[in-house]
């Protein structure tokens, strides 16, 4: 079926590209933990006319003319948000994540305010101070870290104490590859012994939290929680700000969102946003968010059979960090393109306090929401768990390839839906 006929006809190239990923996507197995599929109808809100209009402001507050069905799905948007994650206010207007996380530091904080995150090879994300980054040129940001990384226990006593030396504006939690719950109570409660603004980026698991499966910090008194719609809110990609109660936070967040940082708001893409969140608010989606954590904890049996060492010893939430230099003396780089020859993607990832490159670490990190938007379940996680280890440990062309029919019998077998209602 050519359901890209315009395209094809004005644009063969571009056409020859997105037929590749369409196969690619239907032939393999989507590991990565911070991808996933979206609806049918959240790719047609994407490709809608709303992409032509400017929107600058907010709704009932616009510097164009034109904004009566703009400001309705703006409207609708925000609305369905507070409700998925118990928020007062949200500003769903962020391309990214990564422009949540600019803004709500730009809002909350003066150049020179301090930071106390989570460290990169601890789990963290470059956008939570990791010195690579732009953000370290404006606001000072220092690290906790794990107590035990085969446990996954954060040292909440050393974060206390360096909190209390270095009095912090925002305690930040929340994570890129940490593959365990937070005691939100204890970051709460460190957070207004010093005065701080405490933060959760629950990009990861916001699609756990909406779910039901997952704790959600509002409940243990976070005042902010930033978040990508992607991933395991399986919307499109882009980003969002949730207030629990503070006006005062939310009038600050919507002036750094605009005219702080963007300009005209991505309409399109906040439509589409509107869309999957409706889809999460259905009763399926919480059945889908358990069914996450159940065919991750399949892949960790299997992983824990063999061995093999996974950091933080296993997993709570969507992802698996493993230690593939120390389980199969390969490195993250290797094992990355060995498993992708087998169809199978996910990434390269630096593991807590890794001595090697970041370009080639000593792990991988996969995961399990796309395979579960197909209808994965724990049998077939186990099996893909499995395969891996079948790859790593043999390597030869001969088991790739054997691998990668198999994979692709499984991806056949479980098409990517269109519709999740």
């Amino acid at each position: 079926m050519n359901i890209y006929p315009r395209i094809k006809k004005q644009d063969k190239e571009i056409y020859a590209a997105i037929m590749g990923e369409e196969k690619r996507e239907a032939e393999g197995l989507e590991l990565i933990p911070s991808e996933n599929y979206v609806s049918r109808a959240v790719k047609e809100a994407m490709a809608s006319s709303l992409t032509n209009k400017y929107s600058e402001g907010y709704p009932g507050k616009r510097y164009y003319g034109g904004q009566e069905f703009t400001d309705q799905v703006e409207t609708i948007a925000i609305e369905r948000a507070k409700k998925l994650f118990k928020a007062k206010y949200a500003n769903v207007q962020p391309l990214g994540g990564a422009n949540a996380n600019i803004a709500m530091y730009f809002a909350l904080l003066e150049p020179g305010d301090t930071v106390l995150g989570m460290d990169l090879s601890h789990g963290g994300h470059l956008t939570h101070g990791h010195p690579v980054t732009y953000l370290t040129k404006i606001f000072n940001f220092q690290r906790y870290k794990m107590k035990n990384v085969e446990t996954g226990e954060i040292d909440y006593d050393d974060m206390r104490r360096i909190a209390k030396k270095i009095k912090p504006k925002i305690i930040l939690a929340g994570f890129s590859a940490y593959p365990r719950e937070l005691d939100y109570k204890k970051f709460v409660s460190i957070a207004r012994e010093v005065g701080a603004v405490s933060v959760m980026d629950i990009a990861h698991i916001a699609g756990l939290i909406a779910g039901k499966a997952a704790k959600n910090p509002f409940d243990y008194g976070f005042d902010v929680m930033t978040t990508t719609t992607h991933k395991t809110l399986r919307g499109p990609r882009g980003g969002m700000i949730l207030v629990r109660e503070d006006e005062e936070i939310a009038k600050k967040i919507n002036k750094a969102v605009f005219p702080g940082f963007q300009g005209g708001p991505h309409m399109h893409q906040i439509a589409a946003k509107a869309v999957s969140f409706g889809e999460a608010l259905r009763p399926s989606f919480k059945i889908y968010a358990k069914q996450i954590i159940a065919n991750t904890k399949a892949m960790e049996k299997v992983f824990k059979k063999q061995k093999a060492r996974m950091l933080t010893g296993g997993s709570d939430n969507h992802l698996i960090l493993l230690d593939v230099w120390t389980s199969f003396g390969i490195s993250g780089g290797e094992a990355e393109t060995l498993l992708d020859r087998a169809g199978i993607t996910l990434n390269k990832n630096a593991i807590a306090d890794d001595t090697r490159k970041p370009m080639d670490p000593s792990g991988i990190r996969f995961g399990t929401p796309a395979m579960t938007t197909r209808g994965f379940k724990t049998k077939e996680a186990a099996r893909v768990a499995e395969i891996m280890i079948e790859v790593l440990t043999k390597r030869d062309d001969a088991t790739v390839k054997r691998a990668k029919q198999e994979i692709k019998k499984l991806a056949l077998s479980h098409p990517i839906p269109e519709s999740f209602v």
